[in-house]
């Protein structure tokens, strides 16, 4: 399992390490205060655990799937189920945290090919 921390875009050599583990797409954690992302475990919590060790704040962190064959960004993770945070399902449901993640997600892993 090889789970990348990226804080700049990403090279398409850390697309294709992170796409090891599930093949198709990729599952992220990311902290939407610093603005980075960790990609590439098995599961979300991988890469949360990544992320927490190296100075983010939990309520700062969310799950996310990038699927590079089709640009989309899905926002469901059992990271997720954060009810003090107001957020009680896998799916995460703020418009404007979604909007958040997804332009970090865009502007560190949209490889332009």
């Amino acid at each position: 399992m090889k789970i990348h921390i990226i804080r700049e875009p990403a090279t398409e050599q850390q697309i294709s390490e992170m796409l090891e583990e599930l093949r198709t797409y990729i599952k992220l954690a990311v902290d939407v205060e610093r603005g980075i992302l960790a990609g590439g475990g098995e599961y979300h919590s991988d890469c949360e655990g990544i992320l927490l060790k190296n100075g983010s704040r939990q309520d700062n962190v969310w799950g996310a799937d990038w699927h590079p064959d089709t640009h989309v960004v899905k926002f469901e993770a059992m990271i997720n189920i954060r009810p003090r945070l107001g957020n009680r399902s896998m799916e995460l449901f703020s418009r404007p945290l979604r909007e958040r993640i997804e332009a970090i997600v865009r502007r560190l892993l949209e490889v332009k090919r």
